[in-house]
This record gives structure tokens, sequence and C-alpha cells, in this order.
């Protein structure tokens, strides 16, 4: 209220945010008085149902301050006189001169009506929040609860293209926040990515991801300053539940998203449990340059080519060395090293162990990350073969974050690989719900359904997968193991062929199908050519002992495949974490030396 009055008093004019601070906490405030500020700008425009990005009464000056814009009376009806360029005093009298279009009678009547003026505007303004509290409170307990959103993508409204990862950053920032709202499902990033610039309207968007409800907004940065308009919408009417805007200097753009992220909680009326709304506000500090070194980490991470994930490790290092405590970064650094060792773009062992060393720093400092956690469990899995490791940390990863779709999707091949299939489909269902467009969780989907030997449904999974992105190659992939599961030998070798066409690299995954393929098929010298080329990338570090002996089974010279498979095993090679259900293993599962090397590794018989 104090707020509203001053800009009342000030029509017209720039009200800087110090005269605001100045006015409502007096000079040496102890506080937030941003936070404050924002807060109190966003109930003046609910309680005017005003826009900030069109608005009718108040206006944000970007970086200055704010304008109160319609025209202002008294309680009689007289206008409150506009702001006029200011004069020079009268030498003689040291006053201004009587202003022109004001008569002197007006003028005293004025003066007098203020005060009653701000009482009225007063008793009016609260008359009518409260009634449009009531209100709206009355038409929200006849709506459905919300309990499922997405973020779509943030709009880079600044002048610079090149701050899109800022734009990025902070929706997959605000994406994880509300992610810890119990009871919330919320659509993890890579679903929501599909739908920048598009032209889908909101509740067809909402359709395709099954959500209740939509977060959309937009992003300025003007030199030091950031300014977020974000919005909450219902999917099925197409209704703004609420509207909010934040304007921070740079170095507070932490707080700014603890502040978003925290209405929108308000305004679905989540139940937070105990220490909810602790973890949505109490982020440590972390040093600007740090953060924006970190935001393009995950910018360049998320591309996924190689360039760019060595672009992304560059980033990382660059937070770290800005701040030496810096927990996200370490955390980013482990997904990368982790993506490229299984690229096969740096030997797999080292790329791991600097994954490890990355995740358990960043638990170390601060035990709130879902990442870090899922990092280690994967680690331990397909290198370490720890197998119980490996579950207490997915299911850490999943008590931090349930709706970590990526730790879902992980947890889904650890309950696969040790046997327990049919619970590894649930997991799986559920990392879809969480991420439905996501090509590597819908394609696993079909592969856990093929390690169940549900072929008829493996088939019209994979296909799902294929009409989101027909050129996706790992969709290709399981579409041939399905053929080859079946008996239609040539089309599998087809879609192996497609998928290492479409990868457009030396894939040794993609590699190994095509020559196990050719090796089942009868075109055995095809299939040692492919066997020569996996030795030759082996040589080099390229490619694992496990796929060389692999590809040995499949052209029947058992004794050939055990040797490389022994030189698997002492490497920790990642191959064997899929020995027990792989299919791949299918040609050596009759000889003894199968059985003892499964329980060498430490999988159930």
């Amino acid at each position: 209220m104090e707020l509203l009055i001053l800009l009342l008093e000030r029509q017209g004019e720039l009200v800087t945010r110090e005269e605001i601070a100045e006015r409502l906490w007096g000079k040496d405030a102890f506080l937030d008085v941003d936070h404050g500020i924002n807060v109190a700008v966003r109930k003046i425009r609910v309680a005017l149902r005003d826009d900030p990005d069109r608005p009718r009464f108040v206006e944000t000056i970007l970086g200055k301050g704010y304008c109160f814009l319609a025209p202002v009376t008294t309680n009689n009806g007289l206008a409150r006189p506009q702001v006029q360029p200011a004069v020079q005093a009268d030498s003689d009298t040291g006053t201004s001169p009587p202003n022109p279009k004001t008569s002197p009678a007006k003028a005293s009547l004025l003066s007098r009506n203020v005060p009653a003026l701000l009482v009225a505007l007063a008793a009016l303004a609260v008359i009518g929040v409260t009634w449009v509290f009531h209100h709206d409170m009355a038409r929200v307990a006849t709506q459905p609860a919300i309990r499922s959103l997405a973020v779509l993508p943030l709009k880079n409204l600044s002048e610079d293209p090149k701050q899109q990862y800022l734009a990025d950053g902070l929706t997959e920032d605000l994406i994880g926040r509300l992610a810890l709202v119990p009871g919330l499902r919320v659509i993890s990033r890579t679903s929501s990515m599909h739908f920048k610039d598009t032209q889908l309207s909101l509740p067809e968007i909402a359709q395709a991801l099954q959500v209740d409800a939509i977060v959309e907004g937009s992003v300025i940065r003007d030199g030091s300053q950031i300014r977020v308009h974000a919005q909450l919408i219902r999917a099925a009417t197409d209704e703004h539940i609420w509207a909010g805007e934040y304007e921070r200097e740079y170095g507070s753009v932490l707080a700014l998203q603890q502040d978003v992220a925290g209405d929108v909680a308000d305004r679905i009326e989540a139940n937070l449990i105990p220490g909810t709304r602790v973890r949505l506000a109490g982020t440590r500090g972390v040093d600007p340059e740090a953060y924006e070194a970190f935001l393009k980490g995950r910018y360049y991470f998320n591309q996924r080519t190689v360039e760019a994930l060595n672009k992304s490790i560059e980033c990382f290092q660059q937070a770290i060395g800005k701040d030496p405590n810096y927990a996200l970064a370490y955390s980013g650094l482990a997904d990368t090293y982790a993506l490229l060792g299984f690229r096969g773009r740096v030997r797999l062992q080292d790329a791991l162990l600097r994954a490890k060393a990355a995740a358990l720093r960043a638990i170390e400092l601060g035990d709130t990350l879902s990442d870090p956690h899922a990092s280690l469990a994967f680690i331990a899995e397909t290198h370490e073969w720890d197998w119980a490791t490996a579950e207490r940390e997915y299911k850490r990863a999943i008590e931090l974050n349930p709706d970590d779709a990526r730790a879902h999707h992980l947890y889904a091949g650890y309950l696969t690989y040790v046997g327990r299939v049919d619970e590894g489909i649930t997991e799986e269902v559920h990392a879809r719900e969480l991420d439905p467009l996501s090509l590597p969780i819908n394609n696993a989907l079909a592969g856990r359904f093929l390690a169940a030997r549900r072929y008829d449904e493996a088939f019209e999974q994979v296909q799902r997968t294929l009409e989101l992105d027909v050129h996706f190659p790992q969709a290709h992939q399981t579409l041939g193991w399905v053929y080859l599961n079946r008996g239609n030998r040539q089309d599998a070798v087809r879609e192996f062929q497609n998928a290492l066409q479409l990868s457009g690299a030396d894939d040794t995954d993609l590699m190994l199908d095509l020559g196990f393929a050719y090796a089942t098929t009868g075109h055995r010298d095809e299939s040692r050519k492919i066997l020569a080329k996996l030795k030759e990338l082996h040589h080099r570090g390229l490619a694992t002992s496990g796929s060389v002996g692999i590809l040995y089974g499949a052209l029947g010279e058992s004794d050939e495949a055990f040797a490389w498979l022994e030189k698997a095993y002492a490497e920790h090679d990642p191959e064997l974490t899929y020995i027990k259900v792989g299919r791949r293993f299918e040609p050596l599962r009759h000889d003894p030396r199968y059985e003892k090397l499964v329980r060498r590794i430490g999988l159930p018989t």
C-alpha cells in the first residue's frame, strides 16, 4: 500500500528503486529490498489486473524503477496536476511561479484533498484486493488441482542472440527447482525443449505432454541487469493463473530463480513437505562469472556432439576455477566425462575415473543434488560391477529428485541388467512419463521389452520412437534387434546399416551389431571385415575388448570369444554389464564358461 501511494503521488514520474526502498524501509534497511520491491509491485499488478508487458498502470523502467501511467483523480473528481518541467524559481521571492493551467482555487482544493484521496485509495484498494482474493479463491476451488506441469523454454528477448545460453540455463534451473515440489510431476528439459519457437497453442502442447499447466516466460539481459517475466497458465482452458516480473542485478540471478519457483509453487497450492521451501530458496551464493560459465557448460552439454562436449568441459572447469566449491559445476563435469567415454572419443577408463572423482567432489560439497548420485550409480554399475552400491545410489538420486527422468531411466537399465526385467519396464515407463518426448528414453523402453522377450510391444514402441524422429540412429538399431529376434534377418541387416549411416561416424556399438547380424545371416566375410576394424580401433583404445569377444562369439569361435571376454573382465569393460540379458551374448550361453563369468561379475545366474 505504501508503494501504491508513493507511485500515485508521483504520477507520470520515474520513481527509482532507491527512492522506493528509502520510503518503505528507510535508508539502512538490513533485508533483501529488491525482493520486497518485486513482491510489492507484483501485488499491485495483481490487484489492478495489470499486464507487465502491456501496462496500463505500472510501467517498469528497466534498471531504474517504475512509473504510474494512468491519470489520477481525487474523490471530488478533480484531476491531479500533470507533472510539468521544472521551472526556475523567482529570483526575488524565492518561489516558483504558479502553474498557468491550474487556478489558485483549484490548487488549494487539490492540496486539501490529497490526504482524503490517499485514504480513499487505501480503503478502496484494501476492499478491491480482498474482493479479488476471495473471488479468485472461490474460482480456484472449483478448478481441478494442478498435479503436473511443463516449463516451456524461456524466450531470449535480449538484443544479443548469444545470450540464448542464459535463457536455456534459466529454463533448466527452473525445471529442476519445481521438480522438488512433492506431488507435482514436472516434465523434463528434453521434452520441453521440443516446443522452442513452436507454433502450437498452449492447450495443444499440454495435450502432447499430458500436463495440467504450463509455465512460460521471457528473459532480457541488459548489461548487469536481468529481467524475467513468467506466467502460469491452466492448460485445458488457456487461462492465466498467475504472472510475475522479476528484475535483479545479474549477480543475484540465483535468488531471482528461487523467487520464480517459489511463487509458482505457491500458486499451484502445492503442499510442501518440511524442508522443501528451504530447498527452493536455500541455494548458496555463487560467483556470477562462475554461474555464467556453468550455464554455458550446460548449453554445450545439451548439444551432445563431441566438439560441444569438449567445450562443455572447458566451461565447467572455468566455473570451478572461479568458484572451487561449486557443486553443480562438478556434477556437470561428471556427466560430460562419462558421456564422452561412452562415445568412444576418450579412453573409457580414464573418462570414468575423472567422472567419478567429479561426482564424489560434488556430493562432498553438499549432498542435495540428484545428478552426481546417478553418475556414481552408473559408474558403480557399468565399470565396477558393485551392484549394491549402484542400487543404493540410484535410489538416493531419486529420493533427492523424484522427477529426475535421467535417474529413473538409468535405474531401469540397472534393474534390467540384473534380471529384474519387469521392474525395469515399470521404471522406464515412469521415466517416459517425466520426459515423454525423449528419444533415448522412448528407445530404451523398446529395449526393455526386448529383454523381456515381449517382441510385439518392442516393435510398437520403437515405431513410436521413429515417429518422434525417423533419423534417430539408435531407434533403427533397436528395430534391427526386433527383426533379428523375430527371424527377419535381412530386415535386421538393413536397419543396422541405416543406423550406422545415420550416425555419420565410426560408432563401435553400431558396427558391432551390424557385424553380429552379418555373422548370423551367413555374410561371414562382411562380419570379419568389421571384426578387423574393431580390433584396429581396440588397439587405438577406441573399442572395447568385450565388443571383439562378442563378435567372435557370433562367428562361432568360442575360444577366441572367451579369451577376449577374459580381457574385458580384467579391464572392467562396461560391455559385460549386459551379459545376463544382452542378446549379443546369446551364441555363448550354452558354454559353461559363460555361467562362470556371470557369477564372477557378481550377477545371479
